[in-house]
């Protein structure tokens, strides 16, 4: 049974960080491109960023330089470092790969 379990989401000011995790499981983690995507009320869910197995990044412009994303093979993991936050990253966050979803953590961005 395959599982992706987010974590880390919450209420932050703008301005401040936050640190989501994915623990996969059920998966072939190391072989996987895995993705971080959002999705705010009433949009369309977005790309965030993407790593591939190989270790190379994507991230959509208006994160760069804000957002890391980053894997630990060895702990079937997948993070998303999101620093100097802002109103408008306020999202239901997801991670996804190999085919599968998690369920979303909420992130919400205070003014």
């Amino acid at each position: 049974q395959v599982q992706l379990v987010e974590s880390g989401g919450g209420l932050v000011q703008a301005g401040g960080s936050l640190r989501l995790s994915c623990a996969a499981s059920g998966i072939i983690f190391s072989d996987n491109t895995m993705n971080w995507y959002r999705q705010a009320p009433g949009k369309e869910r977005e790309l965030v960023a993407r790593i591939r197995s190989g270790g190379s990044t994507y991230y959509v412009d208006s994160v760069k330089g804000r957002f890391t994303i980053s894997r630990d093979n060895a702990k079937n993991t997948l993070y998303l470092q999101m620093n100097s936050l802002k109103p408008e990253d306020t999202a239901m966050y997801y991670c996804g790969g190999a085919g599968y979803w998690g369920q979303g953590t909420q992130v919400t961005v205070s003014s």
